[in-house]
């Protein structure tokens, strides 16, 4: 794993790299719904403030969910390159499209539907992120020929583990194909990010058996409590727009 990479004397995160890349690739698939729909609005500008929104949700988020942590190193855990919570992300990322949907005036829902797909590759991407710093996101030891060790890692394992960042970014990208298809079939308002609530918050519940991550209710970590709260606001959302959403027409290519 490389956590750092040392070019003309400066050591560039690999983490940080990841979550530009991430930024790009979700700009580039946002900008594209945009344009499917007929939008003139700036995606990448909603993408932008998205990200920093999500970062810093993830963060304080983090800080609640590793207590100790912050008992032991402060405030420095908010900068530190390690220690991104997926449900803080999420939950400022969702506040944040909601608003800029209603401000731009797309519609509240109707941006939430727009960025599904990005939010997934974007996600999957970041934990490429994860992958190479090797910040402590793995999973439990395995015997698995694919299993590997993060001895240079910012959090260093020496036995080998399931690569759960690599696993999530295979699920992402699958994910992030389904709701682009779906995206451009028709859809009522509040479909297609219903469908992504429920598919991810599926997809984290499972991985989490595998992660190292504390057990804190009926054998449950705090992202399993998140995931079943996602699938159950995904399942809300489906049942509201089979009645109440906007059916939209069929995408149109965009080249």
């Amino acid at each position: 794993m490389a956590p750092y990479i040392h070019i003309f004397g400066l050591s560039i995160p690999t983490f940080g790299l990841m979550l530009w890349l991430a930024t790009m690739v979700g700009a580039w698939l946002m900008d594209r719904a945009f344009r499917r729909e007929k939008l003139k609005q700036d995606a990448v500008l909603v993408v932008a403030i998205t990200l920093v929104a999500g970062v810093i949700g993830s963060k304080l988020w983090h800080v609640l969910d590793t207590p100790n942590e912050f008992k032991l190193e402060g405030w420095k855990v908010l900068w530190s390159s390690a220690g991104f919570a997926w449900f803080g992300g999420m939950t400022f990322g969702i506040a944040t499209l909601l608003f800029l949907g209603w401000k731009m005036k797309i519609g509240a829902i109707r941006m939430l539907d727009l960025a599904a797909p990005s939010a997934a590759i974007g996600y999957g991407v970041g934990r490429i992120g994860c992958l190479l710093s090797g910040d402590g996101c793995y999973g439990i030891a395995t015997k698995l020929p694919w299993g590997m060790s993060f001895p240079e890692g910012l959090e260093p394992t020496y036995e080998r583990v399931h690569p759960t960042p690599l696993y999530e970014f295979l699920i992402s990208l699958a994910i992030s194909w389904w709701l682009w298809r779906q995206l451009s079939k028709g859809f009522a308002t509040g479909a297609i990010v219903g469908q992504y609530l429920i598919i991810s918050g599926i997809a984290r519940f499972l991985i989490e058996f595998i992660r190292r991550n504390p057990h804190v209710f009926l054998g449950l970590s705090n992202a399993q409590l998140a995931s079943l709260g996602s699938v159950v606001v995904g399942l809300g959302l489906l049942l509201w727009s089979r009645y109440n959403g906007r059916k939209a027409k069929p995408a149109e290519a965009v080249s």
